[in-house]
């Protein structure tokens, strides 16, 4: 897809820019789009009927240095939560932290670093929450990648990486994050994957089919995770959320040398906000305990497929 300004581009050009592969950003490493401030401000200080119950008790987000996960972090603290934020480096959610204190929120966020990558790190993230915390009662798997690397041409380190954040990290943590619940006897937790459209269908974009090949496999293992929680004869609950064009820092990673296709893949429509994420988290977080919803889909009004 070749960039250029909007005036520019043909019908074709702008077909295919709908078709982009731009997804939610979700690397640790990501900043969010526009200030802080902005992000979770339509959420408000005021307990979201539902909510009341989680008021003091702990969720972990990951990849909460930006995104998605900072505002998610910064809603669920709006909502009177503990959050552990995790990343593998925390000055953004020191920085979040510092602001949503100030702010006066009723919850806490708790910057943690964490390389998503290594299961050592996070099982001693998970070993620090317990002892300090007592344990999880919600996680947020929201952490992910994506290489540019084509099933033809690519690298097996791309691939790697991208399989390494986007399915084992995920699982390590829903592994660890039912345990935790388990061995507390909590019966009403949550786990959430951030999921991506490029979960539900294949983009004719080469440089994201791989990528779109891990978030089946998030689609696939939140529906398995839900099956083998009835199994258990919990009431934990599993869903995930599946955002397609959601304005982050996602395509300056993905096409980190061409910022100007990066710069393009958010200006020929109106896309998602990371607050727009947010909002579904809380609403899937206040429904009543027995309703479970499986997945959200969401995509930007003004996009075709």
């Amino acid at each position: 897809m070749e960039a250029g300004s909007g005036a520019a581009r043909s019908g074709a050009d702008r077909r295919l820019q709908l078709l982009s592969p731009c997804d939610p950003g979700r690397s640790s490493a990501i900043q969010m789009s526009g200030s802080r401030s902005e992000v979770g401000g339509r959420l408000g200080t005021t307990a979201r009927a539902g909510m009341e119950r989680w008021r003091d008790r702990l969720a972990l987000v990951t990849g909460a240095s930006g995104g998605i996960g900072a505002a998610v972090a910064r809603a669920l603290v709006q909502q009177g939560l503990k959050v552990v934020g995790c990343a593998r480096t925390v000055g953004n959610i020191e920085e979040l932290a510092a602001e949503c204190k100030s702010a006066g929120y009723p919850g806490t966020l708790i910057p943690h670093r964490c390389d998503l990558s290594s299961e050592e790190d996070i099982l001693s993230m998970f070993s620090a929450v317990r002892s300090q915390h007592s344990g999880v009662d919600i996680c947020i798997n929201n952490a992910g990648l994506a290489r540019p690397d084509t099933l033809l041409s690519g690298s097996t380190s791309g691939w790697k990486d991208m399989f390494s954040v986007n399915v084992l990290a995920l699982s390590i943590c829903t592994r660890e994050a039912y345990r935790s619940m388990k061995e507390r006897k909590v019966d009403d937790g949550h786990i959430i994957n951030i999921n991506s459209m490029s979960g539900h269908q294949v983009s004719p974009h080469s440089v994201i089919h791989f990528y779109s090949a891990t978030k089946y496999a998030v689609t696939a293992l939140t529906e398995g995770l839900r099956q083998e929680l009835r199994e258990a004869q919990t009431h934990i609950r599993a869903t995930c959320i599946s955002p397609e064009v959601v304005e982050t820092q996602f395509a300056f990673k993905l096409h980190d040398k061409d910022p100007e296709k990066a710069a393009a893949t958010y200006e020929c429509i109106k896309c998602l906000k990371p607050e727009d994420v947010a909002e579904a988290v809380i609403y899937v977080l206040s429904t009543p305990p027995h309703v479970q919803i499986g997945d959200i889909q969401m995509r930007p009004t003004e996009q075709v497929i």
